[in-house]
């Protein structure tokens, strides 16, 4: 009998892996808003009148938030509104029931700290509203008492309104019984609506999907409200979704709305709102003169709807209706309707798309800085088959003169899908396999995925079992699922002892095969469950404390990355930065692991793709983003596979990465035309790594994203706004990489900025400038990326390209100075030792570069800090010059002067070999 069922497992297994390469996406295997029956009973397609109006009565005003009551006109159902301010220009408001039958839930740990609240003043209202001031008076959430919504202000603008469109639900918590009819002494007063309607509704107390049942012990416990950005021409965010940047209008029931709820969606389509890997519940409303955001914390299943009248008009062609909207009704909205848990919003005043950024990542969180090897190039492969494959590749890209810095392992290295463990056949000397790495100043990563295969000869799943330590079902027994080992459980990371467990489980004196340099690919982490509901787990399963995965649903990658993050920093003894890369994610995942979009596909659309789902997930503070190169599924022709190098080369994380039933695609396997253009695309992410470390760098300060949608940097330019062909690395360079098949030019958009002048840009490559605004047409060959450097800049190099970024630490600078139209420029470089801590303790340096009148100069930023890097300037690069200067003069901080070559060479005039430290402080004059 035992045998038959490991051999049904088994099958089964097999059987979805085969549908996962075949067939793609099967839609029948995922939910509709309309098979989702809170989804059913809560939205709506069009705005109404507020059941919900508040009680001043019962206002009580603290120094830093107010309470008052909030109470349903039909139910007359009691809840609590607390409204507060965060330092920084964000409010916080939360809405609960005042006496709910048992606690709802709270996310926990998304948040990076506890937020930083500042004092609020409760000005006097009109009667009809409570304004409650910020920040000085500058902002101003103002609370309409009947019906109930919420003006935040910025100055005078009203930025976000919540509820201004009526749609906000809250079902309370009941007994089964209390949803019959029953008898009341006036008919009139009985909650008649709301009793009805959940009556009706198939999906409230319990709900089929196929063949999973759901419990629903709690009931319906559903919740929505809108937000609307007066200010805002177009809404993006909610990552994760294969689709475009800007969010599509959903409302009005023509197609679903955006999803977010963490799915193993294998071979997933494109320009849709279907949820993937992920779930970030943050959204942002942009237009010319303010910018604004709206972050939901809840991790409950969660539909997005959006209304954008412009899409509308132009889909629907409903001129008549649209002009006749009201003034509200024509801004963007966006509707949010979870399945559980609370209303616990934080609005980010803005007022520009940076201010915005930085507001959501001060909550959340900033990712920590990389080792260098960790943005560098990684090779991968579901998988490499032995310790002689590894080996073999490792030297192929050495003999073809290819840059890389890690190897990758998929699934098959382990002892039978045991996690923490080697299959000594295939690498019988795994130790030995990472020593000769790392002598060659590579690194190893290795996949660990949560589920634990159900073996009795397996110490985790023993302890786990013995020890209570996985997800329960409903009935209270260890939940048994399907995944890649056959029959598997699930930790429950939510308890802090499994998760101090299993990240006990990565220290060396355990897992002894490993060292403190391997990196970990935490996948299949949403949870995937093949046999589960939608291909997960079952929302009626019980975690610690006792709250349903319902609850907690999104945010189980992220407690999973948690432990995996306490495990790698314990087991390099607070010393070595972990790298980590996950496939599901929530908000604030960003302080643990880098984000990659998933199974993805060796087609062009998937190449687009992966530009929009990066920008999506960088405003969403996720800045480690990249997709695999070539696509995860399917065979790339040379062309789409070079031109995803030449793509990824300009993301912040760079990986190849293929199915297991693929072609070999190692660069040295395709023609040597094609290898050479690879090779050429990985040098030159090489040779930019300087600016890469400092863009982490700095993003570890400030929180602004790296790769930055274009109208980050030009708000008042509209033609920016649906711009997800092309975008920028910070402030510095303009990337607008080949897409599409065949293509002999690309036409670029640079922007106007608000005085309707646009910058100067210089192309990467021949420092040919652009000084107009709008559409160029850009002649592209097989070798050719469009990256454009912004005039007034001053962009960090290393030209000297090795084996491996670990070797490159103490080689010499170039610096490339493209002036902007007044002859000016400015720029940063990070150094330190590249992989460990000590740079929070002020062993860095981090300078500032300034040209101005002929002169370039460096100079620390940070004055107390310092690092004894070996490196040196070996060249300046002067881009945009009016003529050639005849030599340059070094003045070096000790007194000394020496006069440098100046020489022209293409579009630039290049300084000669400075050779002063990077350590030292000094100026360059240009002599004319």
């Amino acid at each position: 009998m035992v045998t038959r069922k490991l051999w049904l497992v088994a099958f089964a297994v097999t059987a979805l892996c085969l549908l996962h390469e075949t067939n793609g996406v099967d839609r029948n295997n995922f939910k509709t808003c309309e098979q989702s029956s809170f989804c059913r009973r809560l939205r709506l397609s069009e705005p109404e009148t507020s059941k919900f109006a508040v009680l001043p009565e019962t206002l009580q005003t603290y120094k830093q938030y107010i309470l008052v009551d909030l109470q349903h006109s039909e139910t007359k159902h009691l809840y609590v509104l607390k409204l507060g301010a965060v330092k920084g220009g964000i409010f916080h408001f939360q809405i609960d029931e005042k006496s709910p039958l048992s606690e709802r839930y709270r996310v926990v740990d998304a948040l990076a700290k506890e937020p930083e609240y500042v004092g609020v003043k409760v000005e006097s209202g009109s009667g009809a509203s409570i304004v409650v001031a910020a920040d000085g008076g500058t902002n101003k959430a103002v609370v309409q008492l009947a019906p109930f919504k919420i003006d935040f202000h910025h100055g005078e603008k009203v930025v976000v309104s919540a509820n201004s469109m009526g749609m906000m639900r809250f079902e309370h918590l009941r007994r089964k019984e209390v949803a019959q009819a029953a008898p009341v002494e006036n008919e009139q007063e009985a909650p008649e609506n709301e009793i009805q309607e959940v009556k009706e509704d198939p999906g409230a107390w319990e709900e089929n999907f196929k063949s999973h049942h759901d419990s629903k012990p709690n009931g319906p416990e559903g919740l929505a409200m809108d937000f609307t950005f007066p200010q805002g021409k177009v809404l993006y965010g909610i990552p994760e979704h294969a689709d475009s940047f800007i969010l599509k209008h959903t409302a009005g029931g023509k197609s679903d709305p955006y999803r977010l709820y963490n799915l193993d969606v294998f071979e997933y389509e494109l320009d849709n709102g279907m949820a993937l890997y992920g779930a970030v519940p943050v959204i942002y409303g942009t237009g010319p003169s303010t910018t604004a955001g709206v972050y939901w914390q809840n991790a409950a299943e969660t539909w997005v709807d959006i209304f954008s009248p412009d899409q509308e008009k132009n889909v629907m062609s409903s001129i008549v209706n649209f002009v006749s909207r009201s003034n509200s009704e024509e801004s963007v909205a966006a509707n949010f309707i979870s399945e559980s848990g609370i209303a616990d919003v934080f609005v980010l005043v803005g007022p520009t798309p940076l201010d915005a950024f930085r507001q959501y990542t001060d909550l959340t969180g900033k990712a920590p800085l990389p080792q260098m090897y960790a943005i560098a190039y990684h090779q991968c492969r579901w998988n490499y088959n032995d310790e002689q494959d590894v080996t073999t590749v490792s030297a192929k890209f050495d003999e073809h003169d290819i840059p890389m810095d890690t190897m990758w392992l998929d699934i098959e290295y382990t002892d039978g899908k045991k996690y923490f463990t080697w299959d000594h056949h295939k690498f019988p000397h795994p130790l030995e396999m990472i020593r000769n790495l790392t002598e060659r100043g590579r690194h190893l990563t290795i996949i660990i995925d949560p589920h634990i295969k159900r073996d009795g000869g397996y110490f985790f799943h023993n302890d786990c079992t013995d020890r209570g330590y996985y997800v329960k079902n409903k009935d209270g027994n260890d939940y048994e699922g399907w995944c890649w080992p056959g029959s598997a459980s699930y930790a429950d990371f939510f308890n802090p002892e499994v998760r101090k467990y299993y990240a006990d489980q990565y220290l060396l004196e355990n897992f002894k095969e490993s060292t403190a340099e391997v990196g970990i690919w935490n996948d299949m982490n949403e949870p995937s469950v093949f046999n589960g509901p939608e291909v997960t787990m079952l929302k009626d399963n019980l975690h610690h404390g006792g709250w349903e995965h319902r609850d907690v649903h999104n945010l189980y990658g992220h407690m999973h990355i948690m432990a995996t993050y306490e495990g790698l920093i314990r087991r390099g003894e607070g010393t070595l930065r972990p790298f980590i890369l996950t496939r599901s994610h929530f908000a604030g995942s960003q302080r643990f692991a880098a984000v990659w979009t998933g199974d993805n596909m060796a087609e062009w659309g998937h190449l687009q793709a992966s530009i929009k789902m990066c920008l999506s997930l960088s405003v969403s503070g996720i800045s480690f983003c990249g997709a695999d190169v070539g696509g995860f599924f399917g065979n790339p022709d040379s062309e789409l596979f070079y031109r995803w190098y030449q793509t990824g080369a300009f993301q912040p994380f760079f990986r190849s990465h293929a199915h297991i039933d693929t072609k070999r695609r190692e660069p040295w396997l395709f023609p040597e035309d094609v290898k050479l253009i690879i090779r050429d695309a990985v040098r030159k992410r090489y040779r930019l790594l300087p600016l890469w470390y400092t863009m982490f760098y700095e993003h570890e300060r400030s929180g602004l994203p790296i790769m930055r949608p274009m109208l980050a940097h030009y708000p008042t330019d509209a033609k920016c706004y649906g711009l997800d062909s092309q975008y920028m690395l910070v402030d510095k360079l303009l990337v607008a990489p080949v897409l599409k098949a065949g293509q002999n030019k690309v036409d670029v958009y640079f922007p106007t900025k608000e005085n309707g002048e646009g910058d100067l840009w210089y192309d990467l490559d021949n420092y040919r400038k652009y000084s107009s605004a709008g559409y160029e047409s850009i002649a592209v060959d097989n070798y050719k990326v469009p990256v454009f450097q912004r005039g007034g800049t001053i962009v960090p190099r290393k030209d000297r390209i090795r084996r491996a970024a670990t070797l490159m630490k103490d080689d010499p600078y170039t610096l490339v100075v493209a002036v902007d139209k007044n002859a000016l420029a400015k720029g940063t470089l990070y150094i330190d030792d590249e992989t460990s801590f000590e740079y929070r303790s002020g062993k860095y340096l981090y300078l500032e570069f300034e040209f101005k009148d002929n002169v370039l100069s460096s100079k620390k930023i940070d004055a107390s800090a310092t690092y004894p890097t070996k490196s040196w300037l070996e060249r300046v690069v002067l881009v945009g010059l009016a003529k050639t200067p005849k030599s340059a003069t070094l003045h070096q901080s000790n007194g000394e002067s020496s006069t440098l070559e100046v020489y022209q060479e293409g579009g630039a005039a290049i300084v000669r070999k400075p050779g002063v430290s990077m350590l030292d402080s000094w100026s360059i004059k240009l002599n004319y």
